[in-house]
């Protein structure tokens, strides 16, 4: 059974559809947003940066011109994760020393976003440099998941989740590294795709350290790190997908009934609670009794272990800008292009692996919404049937799609108890390169059988 969503608001496609055929105006849409924040948010703090004055005055220029039917989002009021730049807003990454450091322009993403027809209501929270499973830092409080406010949302697009999962917004954009869309959706029981990497332009999600900097301009996308939506619908993942991507997705449908698939649910030194395996298990279960095919394991998949490794090195190395490390020291030229061969090989024995499967279903974590803490999950522990684990190892199941820069969708398939609380359960679904749509697809599609 489908954890129950928080809310009956109508998600991104159903809004578009409502302005389109004049039932609500795009300034009744925006003012039904800011109202829906203003009620729910004062015990979430989802929401960093308002922007609702400029919101409404868009909104009402918008109601005096032409329904455009290139617009697929007009209308849509949704928000943004506070990473990304929106022109005349603050972009801290968390830090209170950039709070009044204005962005000067549109992130490529807001902009495409916007062209689309969107509305930018506001910026959501994240932890300090976007490094953490929660989402708080000195300038803009706590996040709390809307499902149990003792629970962390999760990171580092927490607050993007939250705003969804409470039915402040239909959507919204977040980032991932380090499962910072997968864990937030799978944390509070809605819909994140992590996207291939390179699909979705990153210009404009600058550290303001740097993007402060006089003649400062980002040539390039970071490694490992993409941009993806959150929704609380596969359709509307897809739509997001297919307004923020460079290059056209071609769909290769075929009906899940015909696609073989592998799931995989043990990593090394990476175990996973019983809250998460068993609607993980169940959830398998009912999609093998429906007829599918799910392979437990394969001789294809590349030595996770190895993978882990070289996942966790490159992403420390890409996150601290070279920087050295806590021991001193600093990776070298040599150490990056070790890691470029790494990862190309890493990437052909996915190929290889999505030769003879269609689809891999894994967790997202190894828990559920973790409880509040002060110190960041990866410095600490978290805990699995009672053991206390280092919390980085929970890294190795965004590892899994985010070395092979692959794309991912987490749909939510239930529900467990973790230290307590009954929390939301999601699953990632896993497909070749560039097949996001399709990845999407096949969520949708297993969605409707567990659901159904």
């Amino acid at each position: 059974m489908a954890y129950p969503q928080l809310t009956d608001k109508s998600g991104a496609l159903a809004t578009a559809l409502a302005v389109r055929t004049r039932k609500i105006s795009v300034a009744e849409a925006v003012d039904a947003a800011i109202t829906r924040v203003e009620k729910l948010d004062s015990n979430i703090d989802a929401l960093a940066v308002p922007d609702f004055e400029r919101a409404y005055e868009t909104a009402k220029a918008m109601d005096n011109a032409a329904r455009r039917l290139d617009q697929p989002l007009f209308g849509v009021p949704m928000t943004i994760k506070e990473s990304f730049d929106v022109a005349g807003l603050p972009t801290t990454f968390g830090h209170p020393q950039f709070r009044d450091s204005i962005a000067p322009k549109d992130s490529l993403l807001v902009r495409r976003l916007k062209a689309a027809g969107a509305l930018i209501i506001g910026k959501t929270n994240v932890p300090v440099d976007l490094t953490d499973w929660q989402s708080f830092n000195p300038v803009y409080g706590r996040t709390s998941n809307p499902h149990n406010s003792d629970r962390s949302p999760g990171g580092s697009s927490g607050g993007s989740a939250a705003a969804v999962a409470s039915g402040m917004v239909a959507c919204d954009y977040g980032t991932d590294i380090g499962g910072s869309v997968r864990v937030p959706a799978h944390f509070c029981g809605i819909w994140g795709h992590k996207t291939t990497h390179g699909l979705i332009p990153k210009h404009g999600h600058d550290h303001p350290a740097m993007s402060r900097r006089d003649g400062f301009v980002a040539a390039h996308d970071s490694p490992l790190s993409i941009a993806g939506p959150l929704a609380r619908n596969a359709p509307d993942l897809a739509l997001l997908v297919e307004v923020g991507a460079d290059v056209p997705l071609r769909r290769k449908p075929r009906p899940i009934s015909e696609c073989r698939m592998l799931a995989i649910t043990a990593l090394p030194n990476a175990p996973v609670d019983a809250s998460v395996m068993a609607p993980t298990e169940a959830a398998l279960e009912t999609l093998a009794r429906a007829g599918l095919r799910i392979d437990r394991g394969s001789d294809l998949l590349p030595d996770q272990a190895l993978q882990y490794r070289h996942y966790l090195k490159m992403m420390n190395v890409v996150m601290a800008r070279g920087a050295p490390a806590p021991d001193g020291k600093r990776a070298s030229a040599t150490d990056w292009f070790d890691l470029l061969d790494a990862q190309a090989a890493c990437i052909a024995q996915w190929d290889a692996v999505f030769e003879t499967y269609d689809f891999v279903l894994a967790p997202p974590a190894p828990v559920l919404a973790v409880p509040h803490r002060d110190k960041a999950v990866f410095r600490g522990t978290i805990n699995i049937d009672g053991v206390e684990e280092p919390g980085g190892n929970g890294l190795a199941w965004a590892g899994l799609a985010t070395f092979p820069n692959l794309p991912a969708t987490v749909l939510p398939i239930g529900s467990g108890n973790y230290l307590g609380a009954d929390l939301p359960c999601g699953m990632q679904v896993i497909g070749p390169r560039w097949r996001d749509l399709d990845c999407i697809a096949a969520a949708e599609a297993i969605g409707n059988i567990l659901h159904g």
